[in-house]
């Protein structure tokens, strides 16, 4: 899942985003308002974090002009502005959720993984799949009670391929999520992945498989 954050502090910002990687989420970095814009309207995200005092406008007015072109996704304000009237007015404006600057980081992940467990959100507290189970929240997955070790980018694979299991995700849905507007992607990215990630799957005896359906993507199913 891939969250967008708009921090014009960009030492701030380059923490917060390789942190996020770490914890599996893709995410990218925004140091303006109109580049706020743009990339919600080239991508969808699961979450924004966003900073309200942005260098070409105020992250107040963004969020209302968000929400009332129809955005639905969840934002997180995170900034210096912690006054009660602060909180009220951003809450007010349409963000789902508030954290004043200076933050904890772990405090920062689980209120976004809160926001993503909301229904109709992305986030739920446990995935299944066979014997396969995700622990979304402390990103932990067994294979028939076994805990197995995975990277976070195998980990974002597969929690991607569990949350559509049986359906076929393309290759470009998956690199969407995976990478970040900075990453450079090779024409096999994605292909790595999911090659280390089944391998490791089989290995551990899982009773499901990555299927590579040609020309469109990968499905992850029952063996057979």
């Amino acid at each position: 899942m891939r969250i967008l954050v708009v921090e014009d502090n960009e030492a701030l910002g380059s923490l917060l985003v390789q942190g996020l990687a770490a914890r599996g989420f893709g995410a990218d970095l925004v140091t303006t308002v109109a580049d706020a814009g743009n990339a919600l309207s080239l991508v969808h995200f699961a979450a924004v974090i966003l900073d309200l005092g942005l260098p070409d406008g105020d992250g107040l007015m963004l969020l209302r002009d968000l929400r009332a072109g129809g955005l639905t996704t969840p934002v997180l304000i995170l900034t210096a502005r912690g006054g009660l009237q602060d909180r009220v007015t951003g809450l007010r404006s349409g963000a789902d959720d508030y954290l004043a600057k200076p933050f904890e980081f772990e405090e920062l992940v689980a209120r976004v993984e809160a926001l993503l467990r909301r229904p109709g959100e992305l986030l739920g507290h446990a995935l299944h799949a066979g014997n396969i189970t995700f622990d979304v929240s402390a990103r932990q997955v067994t294979v028939a009670s076994v805990p197995q070790l995975l990277s976070a980018r195998e980990l974002a694979v597969l929690e991607i391929l569990m949350r559509r299991a049986g359906r076929v995700v393309s290759r470009k849905v998956l690199e969407d999520q995976l990478f970040g507007f900075a990453s450079e992607i090779g024409s096999n990215a994605a292909e790595v992945y999911v090659h280390r990630l089944r391998r490791q799957l089989a290995a551990a005896g899982a009773n499901v498989s990555i299927h590579t359906v040609r020309g469109v993507g990968y499905l992850i199913d029952r063996r057979g």
